[in-house]
């Protein structure tokens, strides 16, 4: 590292204005030299003001700490002193930097000028994969201790620590690499670029091992082959010693589990005969690795691969991650494993570098792009989805996914999805997600063929991606962005670009010019009428709905079909002529240079992507009479046309899952179908037959070890309001006190679950705007920022947390030990009977001569019922409570069936206030 003075610097402060009277209440800036972390500066500062409760919880810091302290007008001018002449470092500069300026100039002292380096704009750089770029969740990726979050001298110092890892990491980064990003870094936010400069400096006069491949001049990191060392077949424990012996290699504190060592015989037998299974597996009985050593087996034991699928990729990363090293350990012999996912999920490294050559780069283009460069130095897989990219990035990332398998010569040594295709043949294990498993009927050369067997977990949710397949959806704003690409003539725009090239290469097209841009603004135009029909389409017998989400069924659109015909029309004529207007110029690929050949090549690419569209319009508005599928319309009241999407989805996914399943029966493959939930009281084929699974099948059930749920008590509480009998408004207050009471009773660490983001955010919003809360961090599905997975993190870090969540939290999140202490359900998990898909699977059902309450609606609920309990207890030592608030569970007939699907653990009807009494003992 070079020999300047870097001053890493952090502020606590009582708010983040100082414009509006905000005050710095502790700074600290950590000096590092040569590479080295030397003195620290750290001052508690007083604000004359009192600190903000929020604050005081965050920081840690009291009045009581700072009474004595110095105003920060009595030390500006030795902070300034000791930061004339650094290089200013801080977490957020435009955080930190600006406080710090706005004070100096407050307190008529000259402002600080040099260099600034924002170490989570550089972090984001030099950890493309990184989960989270907040201090605290970056600085424990790594590794870098940070004994107090939000206290200004630990924060500097762990700060100081992250900048030198990201130095680290630069300086091992390739030449070429450097050079790529380099030449990137002046359009940065802060001064980056001479970091990069010295790193290619230094990488010039190192020597170092060649660990990466080359693509037109970009490193990239070659995918390791795992090579299975299986010297001899390893035979199937067939009795309990067997299989203990082989478990507790792996797990050496192992005990026997009756129904863990029921399951695996079943999974053996359904393997080994070339027959199928269905399987109801309750969590705490080690399901993933009873089912994983029976595939490995098989697989040695035929040669061929075992497919494992579940419903998401974070599963099948986390199977391979966590579980498929203790399989080897059993074995004694490497299970060799590759994770395939979808060719969208895979980069396309032509792509990538084709548009680098065209593209006019924005500030998140130029971002995302250096983000790739490093990432793919160490990506191993080439999945898409391993990047925590910006909102404006992820536009750029759609644009270089994997869409075709024609591939050029060059292309095909470095496309990682081709690569893994083939290392699956040599894989013991593959494992999937249930979308790519299915795709398998659209393709032209399968996938999926010659295995030693297929292994479904997450089964239930089989049904539900089947459907997803069969859906077709138009989104506004994706269509704007598609249409946007082609129909702009604006200066360095790709019409413009192919405009010029035509003038250049002396190829004169301005009529058919003139004709395209005619033609596009008349299609432009008629999708424009189109769209207001649909804004303005509100079907008479449609009740008010409740939020700002407006969802319609879009079943009758009388004569605005016509509407929808003629854009079928002109956007066909448009296509062709958009073809037609770069014929001429695929015959002088020898008169172009390569940036001029990525321009045409961009421009099929969007011409592709407009003929996409026009069918997926076919699709959804004039091919939508089959009583197969239901069409209807979102959009958001606050943002009209923005947010308007319209799906199309099948109705019954049974007949396209057999189609699949058939063909794997035919060539002799054993299948295993299992999830937690696969049967409710009384209709226990539900999920079976929805997956077209033969009532000859049986469903085996395997229970959960005696003691496991020991730790749980069901609570009901009976003065609740009667959620059919009071306005929703009544009922949401009734919901907000209830869980606040809980809350303080239990310190917080729980989940409320929600069947509408419409009561959750009413419920978040008014125990926010209470303040009862404000000790505590609330954390709500689609209001807080972030993914599921992250707002699982953010939950995790707090022992008083609170998670407002509705349908993907009811289940496939796993919170195991003394971090979630209650699950409250804020009332049963009905489908809302206006939802799209329920209301025409209904109607279908009442057709035929069947009861859909009874076959459809309330075995889904109670299904959905028993997912919700499963967030609680993940292990036998857990504990915890599940709170229902929704009376209807004893006060309807069917509320039985939703206590009888639960495990038998002690059930207790009482007031909220005896409730909170038994929690808080």
């Amino acid at each position: 590292m070079d020999n300047k003075t870097y001053a890493v610097v952090d502020l606590e402060t009582t708010g983040h204005s100082p414009t509006k009277g905000d005050r710095i209440i502790q700074l600290a800036i950590v000096f590092i030299t040569n590479g080295i972390i030397g003195n620290k500066y750290v001052r508690f500062v007083n604000p004359g003001q009192k600190i903000p409760a929020f604050i005081r919880q965050l920081t840690a810091i009291a009045d009581d700490d700072v009474a004595d302290a110095p105003f920060f007008e009595e030390i500006a001018e030795e902070v300034a002193d000791l930061l004339e002449g650094t290089v200013f470092i801080a977490h957020n500069t435009d955080f930190d930097l600006s406080f710090l300026q706005s004070e100096f100039s407050r307190c008529g002292i000259r402002k600080w000028v040099g260099k600034k380096i924002d170490t989570v704009e550089l972090s984001k750089i030099m950890f493309p994969s990184a989960a989270s770029y907040r201090l605290q969740d970056i600085t424990e990726d790594l590794g870098i201790p940070l004994a107090s979050a939000h206290r200004a001298d630990d924060d500097a110092e762990a700060t100081a620590k992250l900048f030198l890892a990201c130095m680290q990491k630069m300086h091992s980064l390739p030449e070429d690499t450097l050079n790529l990003l380099h030449r990137r870094s002046f359009r940065l936010k802060s001064d980056l670029s001479t970091l990069f400069y010295e790193a290619v400096k230094r990488a010039r006069t190192a020597s170092r091992i060649q660990e990466f491949s080359h693509f037109r001049g970009i490193p990239y990191r070659n995918i390791p082959v795992a090579i299975a060392d299986h010297f001899e077949t390893p035979t199937y424990p067939i009795d309990e010693q067997q299989k203990t012996g082989l478990l507790k290699r792996a797990f050496p504190t192992f005990e026997r589990r009756e129904s863990q060592f029921g399951f695996m015989d079943a999974v053996w037998g359904a393997l080994s005969n070339q027959s199928e299974i269905i399987a109801e597996v309750p969590t705490g009985i080690g399901k993933t690795a009873a089912y994983l050593l029976p595939a490995a087996i098989r697989s040695i034991e035929t040669g061929k691969p075992v497919v494992i699928s579940t419903f998401t990729n974070h599963l099948a990363d986390k199977i391979k991650d966590d579980e498929l090293s203790k399989i080897s350990s059993m074995l004694g012999s490497t299970v060799t494993a590759t994770v395939l996912k979808g060719k969208e999920q895979y980069i396309s490294l032509g792509k990538f570098e084709e548009l680098q050559r065209i593209t006019d780069e924005s500030y998140d283009e130029t971002f995302s792009i250096m983000q790739i460069l490093v990432w793919l130095t160490e990506t191993v897989t080439g999945d898409l989805e391993e990047l925590n990219v910006s909102g404006g990035g992820q536009l750029f990332i759609d644009r270089i996914r994997k869409r075709s398998n024609a591939l050029a010569p060059d292309e095909q040594v470095a496309d990682y999805h081709f690569k893994l295709l083939d290392i699956c043949g040599q894989s013991n294990i593959i494992i999937t997600n249930h979308a790519m498993l299915l795709s398998d009927l659209n393709r032209g050369q399968l996938v999926f063929s010659q295995l030693a067997g297929l292994v479904v977990d997450e089964a239930h949710q089989f049904v539900q991606t089947a459907s997803r397949l069969n859906e077709t959806v138009f989104s506004y704003t994706n269509w704007k962005y598609v249409m946007g690409q082609m129909g702009s003539d604006a200066t360095g725009q790709l019409l413009h670009q192919v405009t010029a090239l035509h003038k250049r290469l002396g190829t004169d097209r301005m009529q058919e010019k003139e004709r395209l841009d005619g033609l596009f603004i008349k299609f432009t135009a008629l999708f424009d009428r189109a769209v207001s029909t649909l804004t303005a389409y509100q079907p008479i017998a449609q009740k008010k709905q409740q939020g700002n989400r407006i969802v319609y069924p879009l079943d009758k659109l009388g004569d605005g079909r016509i509407h929808f015909s003629k854009v079928t029309e002109a956007m066909t004529e448009y296509i062709e002529k958009a073809e037609l207007f770069t014929r001429g110029l695929s015959n002088k690929t020898d008169n172009l240079t390569k940036k001029e050949q990525a321009i045409l090549s961009e421009w099929d690419f969007w011409v592709r992507e407009m003929t996409i569209k026009a069918g997926e319009w076919v699709e959804i508005f004039l091919d939508n009479d089959s009583d197969d599928y239901t069409v209807w319309m979102e959009k958001d009241r606050r943002s009209i046309p923005g947010s308007l999407a319209v799906i199309k989805r099948s109705l019954d996914s049974a007949p396209m899952i057999r189609t699949f399943i058939d063909r794997l029966k035919e060539e002799q493959t054993g299948i295993v179908w299992t999830s937690g939930t696969l049967a409710v009281q009384d209709n226990e084929r539900f999920i079976a037959r929805q997956l077209g699974i033969d009532d000859s099948i049986p469903l085996l059930t395997f229970d959960a070890p005696a003691h496991f749920y020991e730790g749980a008590e069901i609570f009901i509480v009976d003065n609740m309001p009667d959620i059919q009998h009071v306005a929703q408004s009544e009922y949401i207050e009734a919901v907000a006190d209830a869980v606040v009471q809980t809350v303080m009773a239990t310190g917080g660490r729980l989940f409320v679950l929600f069947t509408s983001q419409d009561m959750l955010r009413k419920t978040y919003d008014l125990i926010s705007e209470s303040e009862q809360l404000e000790d505590y961090a609330l954390f709500a599905q689609g209001i807080s920022s972030g993914s599921r997975i992250r707002l699982l993190k953010s939950f995790r870090q707090f022992n008083n947390s609170v998670l407002f969540g509705t349908n993907s939290f009811w289940e496939g999140v796993d919170v195991p030990g003394d971090a979630l202490t209650a699950v409250i359900v804020v009332r049963l998990p009905f489908s809302s009977p206006d939802e799209p898909v329920f209301k025409a699977k209904a109607a279908k059902l009442t057709a035929s001569g069947v009861n859909p309450f009874n076959e459809f609606a309330l075995p889904e609920a109670v299904m959905r019922m028993r997912q919700g309990f499963g967030r609680l207890i993940r292990s036998s030592t857990d504990k915890g409570f599940f709170i229902i608030l929704d009376r209807r569970i004893e006060t309807k007939s069917y509320g039985q069936r939703f206590l009888a699907s639960l495990p038998d653990v002690p059930v207790k009807k009482v007031s909220l206030e005896h409730m909170v009494n038994e929690l808080e003992n």
